[in-house]
C-alpha cells in the first residue's frame, strides 16, 4: 500500500533493535512508545521542537509501535505531531491511535464515569462517526492507513458491537489494519471479538495498578495482546515524582495528592531498592517486571527527554530471575497504594 508520506528517509538515523512480540499478529517492538506525554496539558507545557525530537529518539531506540490519541491535545495536537515527527519513517513503525474523545461540533458527548477529579469524561461511539474519526486521524497522522485502531472508551449509550462493528469496516476498507480496544471489561472483549478478532486490549496496568485476573485469562484465552497503558504509573515508578506541578494532569488523581504521593514513596522504597541491587533504574525494572507476566505484553511507557526514553526501551533486554520475580512479587503483594486508581 501506497503512503502519503514521501520524504526520502536517507538521512535518518537506521534505529536500534529491539525484541519483538506479537500482538494479535501485528510484530511490534517488545516495548513502545507512548506520545500522550507530548501534547500541552498533560505533565505541564512542552513545546512541538521538544515532542519531534522525543519520537525520532524513541524511533531512534528501537520503538516500532507508535501510541496516540485524536483526543491527546486540542484539535487532534498529538496526532499532527506524529505526522510530521515520522515523515520518511512511516515504514519504521506501527501507528496506533484511538477514538470517540475528540468530538466534532454537532456530536453529542456521552459522559464516562472516571477515578479523577473531575469526574467524567465526554465519548461517543456512535457507529456513523467512526469514519469521520478515521479520517480525521489519518489526515493529522499523514499517511493513509491505521495499524492498531481502538475506540478510546466504551461509549454507554451505544451497544459497543456497533462501535467495533465500524471499525471491522474499516479494516475491510483498508484503512486500518488491526481492531484494539481500550478500557473495556473482559465481557466487553469477549463480545467485540466475536464480531471481529481483536489483536490488542489496553489497560491500565503496572507495579500499582494490577491488571483484572479475569482480564488477562479472557485476552489469554483469545489471542489477545496486552498493551499496559500508564506501565509506569503516571511515572510514579521512576522514583523521581516528589510533587506535581500546575498544569499537570496528575493534579485530579489522587494518588498524587501531596500526603497520598509521599505515602506511596514510602511503600514503594524496597522496589526501588531492588532496582539499585540490579543496576537498573527503578523504571527499568518496572517495565522489565511487565515484560515478563505474558509474552504477548506491549508497554508503551512515555517520555520528553531522550535519555530517559533511551532507558526506558532498554528494559527490553533486562533479564528478572525467578528469586527476583519472588521478591517482586511478595512486596507488591503486600503494598497497599493509597488513592484508588487512576481511572
Amino acid at each position: 500500500m501506497t503512503h502519503t508520506n514521501t520524504q526520502s528517509s536517507t538521512a535518518e538515523p537506521s534505529p536500534s533493535v529491539l525484541p519483538t512480540r506479537s500482538l494479535g499478529g501485528l510484530e511490534v517492538s517488545a516495548l513502545g512508545y507512548g506520545a500522550m506525554v507530548l501534547s500541552p496539558g498533560v505533565y505541564g507545557e512542552v513545546d512541538d521542537e521538544r515532542g519531534e525530537r522525543a519520537l525520532r529518539a524513541a524511533v531512534d531506540a528501537g520503538a516500532t509501535i507508535i501510541d496516540t490519541s485524536d483526543g491527546y491535545g486540542a484539535d487532534g495536537h498529538n496526532e499532527r505531531l506524529i505526522g510530521r515527527a515520522l515523515r520518511g519513517r512511516r515504514e519504521q513503525v506501527a501507528i496506533a491511535t484511538k477514538f470517540g474523545f475528540r468530538l466534532p461540533e454537532g456530536v453529542e458527548p456521552h459522559p464516562f464515569p472516571t477515578g479523577y477529579a473531575f469526574g467524567e469524561l465526554a465519548v461517543n461511539g456512535d457507529p456513523r462517526h467512526v469514519r469521520g474519526y478515521a479520517e480525521a486521524s489519518l489526515r493529522g497522522l499523514e499517511t493513509d492507513y491505521i495499524d492498531l485502531y481502538y475506540p478510546h472508551f466504551p461509549d454507554p449509550q451505544v451497544p459497543f458491537e456497533e462501535t467495533v462493528g465500524a471499525v471491522a469496516e474499516l479494516i475491510e476498507a483498508g484503512l486500518v489494519r488491526h481492531l484494539g480496544l481500550s478500557n473495556v471489561t473482559a465481557d466487553q472483549l469477549r463480545a467485540a471479538h466475536a464480531v471481529h478478532p481483536v489483536a490488542a486490549v489496553q489497560i491500565e496496568w503496572s507495579m500499582w495498578k494490577p491488571a483484572d485476573p479475569q482480564m488477562l485469562a479472557t485476552a489469554r484465552e483469545l489471542g489477545v495482546g496486552l498493551v499496559p497503558w500508564s506501565p509506569l504509573g503516571a511515572g510514579f515508578l521512576t522514583g523521581t515524582v516528589g510533587q506535581v506541578g500546575e498544569g499537570d494532569f496528575r493534579q485530579n488523581a489522587p494518588r498524587f495528592d501531596a500526603a497520598n504521593l509521599k505515602a506511596n514513596n514510602d511503600r514503594f522504597a524496597p522496589v526501588r531498592g531492588i532496582a539499585q541491587e540490579l543496576g537498573i533504574t527503578p523504571a527499568q525494572l518496572a517495565l522489565a517486571w511487565l515484560l515478563h507476566q505474558d509474552p504477548h505484553v506491549v508497554p508503551i511507557p512515555g517520555s520528553r527527554t531522550p535519555k530517559h526514553i533511551e532507558e526506558n526501551l532498554a528494559a527490553a533486554h533486562v533479564k528478572l530471575d525467578a528469586e527476583v520475580l519472588a521478591r517482586l512479587e511478595r512486596i507488591l503483594g503486600e503494598t497497599e497504594v493509597e488513592g484508588g486508581t487512576l481511572l
